[in-house]
């Protein structure tokens, strides 16, 4: 398959799980499909000419702030469409990303432009209790393993931060 039709496929799903209302809706997740040789995007970034990955990984909220700030910054510097950024959470930075987080509204708001939040699943198998999974904010995208997903987009040309 191509990284344009996985991308159609994954955009289609989010607009289906939107499009739902009343039962807890269910995040993105890149699990059955997760290839390490060729990564997809909840986001499509055709012009893009620099990549940008974030990695959170702490459970301060001042650091998921900064962390956030930052990505802001550095997509209002290069623009929307010359940049993809993809924020990847795992261990104890994966609080951001969980239902009720404090950064919650700003998660949303970079995602609107564009900016995706990976979730890594071995964290929130971690995290489960009573074998039920945490609760994510519906813009995070679930990833096998952080680390994996930070490995895989390094591979790929992404520039590596860690605020």
């Amino acid at each position: 398959m191509t990284k344009t039709f996985l991308n159609c496929v994954l955009g289609l799903m989010l607009v289906v799980m939107l499009g739902h209302t009343g039962a807890a809706m269910a995040n993105v997740s890149m699990l059955k499909t997760w290839s390490f040789d060729h990564p997809t995007y909840l986001h499509d970034h055709p012009f893009a000419t620099k990549h940008l990955l974030v990695q959170v990984s702490e459970g301060d909220p001042a650091r998921w702030k900064v962390a956030l700030n930052m990505t802001q910054q550095v997509l209002i510097y290069f623009g929307q469409d010359n940049l993809q950024i993809v924020v990847v959470a795992f261990g104890p930075g994966l609080k951001m990303l969980l239902k009720g987080s404090p950064v919650a509204t700003f998660i949303q708001s970079l995602n609107a432009e564009g900016v995706e939040f990976d979730a890594c699943h071995n964290t929130m198998q971690a995290m489960a209790k009573d074998g039920h999974l945490p609760e994510l904010v519906p813009q995070a995208v679930i990833v096998p393993a952080g680390a994996g997903r930070i490995m895989q987009l390094e591979q790929h040309g992404f520039d590596y931060i860690k605020p």
